[in-house]
């Protein structure tokens, strides 16, 4: 990990709107990042733009995709050099912003866009631990109550690495933005939290009665 505070602002990362939201504070972005487990991962393919919704994990300041050997993105990293260019972005809403106009309604949200090119793993120790921490990023302490993946598995199963480089964050907080001249006017304002949640654990069918629920999912 860096011994800095911050990442370097570069001409990516550095937004072209409300330039006062954006953050490059590390921490900022780890956690960020540490709160979510579903990113879009964008790139070119044929000289068209691709997004796709997928899991990470990170590792201090590496993120980690994964997939089937087939998908497109994995089998590009295998044969792009240096690497595949990649943008992957992770958010969260934490708000409804509802101003009197609708020009002004907006989202209180927190997000994380990283540039950089993408690699596959291929080193087996690396490759494991990756897989672990996309377990973990979902729900932390899980990949030490599963069976470990088989050679089989690991063999119709490819990982990217991503590192932090060039990173940025973006926040909105607090309420509406209307014009002076709407005050008056007689609509509801204000703001809706948005607020994630989980539902009880429902087990299996073939669920042995004997194995108790887990610390780990009662305190999600």
């Amino acid at each position: 990990m860096s011994d800095t505070a911050s990442y370097e602002p570069t001409e990516r990362t550095v937004p072209t709107r409300s330039r006062e939201r954006a953050s490059y504070d590390r921490a900022l972005v780890h956690g960020i990042l540490d709160e979510g487990y579903v990113c879009h991962l964008g790139f070119v393919r044929d000289g068209a733009p691709v997004v796709l919704p997928t899991l990470y994990g990170r590792i201090g300041e590496r993120l980690y995709v994964h997939g089937s050997t087939g998908s497109r993105p994995l089998r590009m990293t295998g044969k792009a050099d240096p690497g595949l260019a990649v943008c992957l972005t992770v958010t969260h809403v934490d708000g409804l912003v509802l101003a009197r106009s609708a020009f002004h309604h907006s989202l209180n949200y927190r997000s994380v866009v990283v540039h950089g090119l993408a690699y596959e793993v291929t080193d087996p120790e690396e490759r494991r631990g990756a897989l672990d921490a996309l377990v973990d990023q979902v729900v932390p302490g899980r990949s030490y109550d599963s069976r470990q993946a088989n050679a089989k598995e690991l063999a119709a199963t490819a990982v990217i690495r991503l590192d932090l480089d060039e990173v940025s964050a973006k926040v909105r907080t607090g309420g509406p933005n209307d014009d002076p001249e709407d005050s008056t006017l007689p609509h509801w304002t204000g703001v809706v939290p948005v607020v994630r949640g989980y539902g009880t654990p429902i087990p299996a069918d073939d669920l042995d009665p004997s194995v108790a629920l887990p610390d780990y999912l009662g305190a999600l």
